[in-house]
């Protein structure tokens, strides 16, 4: 399910460049139209164009991470 609606999680556990890559990697491979902004220093991923924020959520935690709603 697409959606406009822009999902924020914070993710404390993401603190590289290879972690944003990840990240943004698993979501793009889960929902290609999607748009993901993420800002390392606040450890905040923004997405907008995905699924549900569940949904969203499970494909970021697939990689390791923990994501939190912001």
């Amino acid at each position: 399910m697409s959606n406009d609606q822009t999902l924020a999680f914070t993710v404390s556990d993401m603190t590289c460049g290879h972690c944003a890559r990840t990240i943004t990697g698993a979501v793009l491979a889960a929902y290609p139209a999607a748009k993901v902004d993420i800002d390392l220093t606040t450890k905040r991923v923004s997405i907008e164009n995905a699924g549900d924020r569940a949904a969203v959520a499970s494909v970021i935690e697939a990689e390791g991470y923990a994501p939190v709603d912001a």
